[in-house]
């Protein structure tokens, strides 16, 4: 395949689930909801027992709905932290609020969190009532109740009319433990036990990622078909990593919209750095990405640093170039030009024109997801291997270096996810022949939207001493 060439993107038929033997109850749902900068996002972090959640001592970090597994005494179920609700708000803030109500509505117990130090104020009164209007049941927590003096301010909160405060310091953990008793009663009976028995495969993770403003949020919210994400003209909207279970051609695939990084993550600062180490995260976590690029602006250094990013971390790649409802004959000329001059290393990335927008050509994402997915996990036979690799080498030989040229003994595939290739040799290989061996094994093999690893292991020859001595 030359640089300039991309793949031609075919069909893939999934089989039919299996139906399995029983049926697994679902996990119960807790919202965890209140007005902005009550530590809310700290308290998600103090159940889920780790540091997930994006948290920083400014309001409005979280904005969309983020939902992660949980476990407390024995059960499983999913916490779903939200961005800061208010009453009347505008523009994004009421896309925020929105993200918060529909937490709610799809939650089967809701924690109201109300900040101890300050009481309850109007705001908390308005969304005590929002609640009401949810029929939900309703655990009022206060936190930043870090000592006794504290606890004893939070009885205040009774007024509220939510029953009994629960006194919580989510920082310190302090009251952490009862609060989360009290969560386990009020779900539904009975929430399922943990359990460390093997299932069913699960759907395949997909990490969306681009840089600010690119339209993550917008195909997250179009292949869901509702306002999943937090949707605003404001660059970085999106925080935390946000997962949705979405359906493409019958098929669930579970989607991660991640933060749009604007800097390197040594020179990110505050919310920012954070949001770049979850979207690095999100990518270690996931088996193949889409990464978005706005087709109608000229393709950035910040988007070959993603693109970086995705192919060190050894992932699949589908490159889906939004807004090209945007794009006009001479931008597409000029797009063309950039991609064979700036995608030069990356040929094998599968690419699709879409928008997310309008709506054009997203349903030809999963057949590319499939496509890079089964080239990700590609295992070629080690006798195919070799015999195909003899009669290159036999073909184009390495060049002479110094007198002599390098030999491939033996090559062998240790692994997948992505294909791993050890090349056993006389001496160390020239870089370019390597690169060469790749193309060639590519155009053979296919692997297709997939990265393939290709090391090169050198034979030891008997130095002085008997001692074994390495090439290169």
């Amino acid at each position: 395949m030359s640089n300039s060439e991309w793949t031609e993107l075919a069909v893939v038929e999934t089989a039919e689930p299996e139906e399995s033997a029983a049926p697994v109850a679902p996990q119960p749902v807790l919202a965890v909801v209140g007005r902005p900068n009550v530590g809310k996002s700290t308290l998600v972090n103090r159940i889920i027992g780790r540091r997930q959640a994006v948290v920083e001592d400014i309001p409005g970090v979280t904005r969309d709905r983020v939902a992660y597994d949980a476990q407390w005494a024995g059960r499983r179920f999913t916490v779903v932290d939200t961005g800061g609700w208010e009453p009347d708000a505008k523009d994004r803030a009421a896309a925020i609020a929105a993200q918060a109500e529909a937490a709610v509505a799809l939650a089967d117990v809701v924690l109201f969190v109300v900040d101890s130090t300050v009481g309850a104020t109007d705001v908390d009164e308005k969304a005590v009532r929002m609640l009401r209007r949810s029929s939900k049941p309703v655990l009022l927590v206060a936190n930043k109740a870090d000592n006794n003096a504290m606890e004893h301010e939070a009885h205040a909160l009774w007024g509220l009319g939510l029953g009994q405060p629960w006194p919580v310091s989510a920082l310190h953990g302090r009251g952490s433990g009862d609060l989360l008793d009290a969560v386990l009663e009020a779900f539904p009976k009975e929430a399922p036990r943990e359990t460390f028995a093997a299932g069913p495969r699960g759907p395949r993770r997909v990490a969306l990622v681009g840089r600010p403003n690119v339209g993550k949020s917008s195909l997250l919210n179009r292949l869901a078909n509702e306002e999943r994400s937090v949707v605003d003209a404001v660059a970085g909207t999106t925080v935390d990593p946000v997962d949705s279970l979405v359906v493409i051609g019958g098929e669930t695939w579970q989607f991660v919209d991640t933060a749009g990084l604007r800097k390197r993550v040594g020179k990110a600062s505050g919310t920012e750095y954070f949001a770049s180490l979850r979207t690095a995260a999100a990518i270690e976590a996931a088996e193949v990405t889409v990464v978005l690029l706005d087709s109608s602006e000229v393709i950035s250094e910040q988007d070959q640093r993603l693109l970086s990013m995705v192919t060190e971390a050894g992932r699949g790649v589908v490159l889906a170039f939004n807004k090209w409802d945007l794009v006009d004959a001479d931008r597409r000329h000029y797009l063309d030009k950039e991609i064979e001059r700036e995608l030069k290393r990356i040929p094998w990335a599968l690419r699709v024109n879409i928008s997310a927008k309008t709506g054009r050509a997203v349903e030809k994402i999963a057949p590319a997801l499939h496509t890079a997915l089964t080239s990700w996990e590609k295992r070629i036979p080690t006798g195919q291997l070799n015999q195909w690799l003899t009669a290159l080498v036999q073909a184009t030989p390495h060049p002479v270096r110094g007198g002599r040229a390098p030999r491939i003994l033996f090559a062998t595939q240790p692994g997948v996810a992505p294909p791993k290739f050890v090349l056993f040799t006389t001496a160390p290989l020239d870089p370019g022949y390597i690169r060469f061996v790749e193309r060639k094994l590519r155009e053979e093999f296919g692997f297709d939207g997939s990265p393939i690893d290709i090391s090169v292991k050198p034979r030891k020859e008997k130095g002085p001493g008997g001692r074994g001595k390495t090439h290169g």
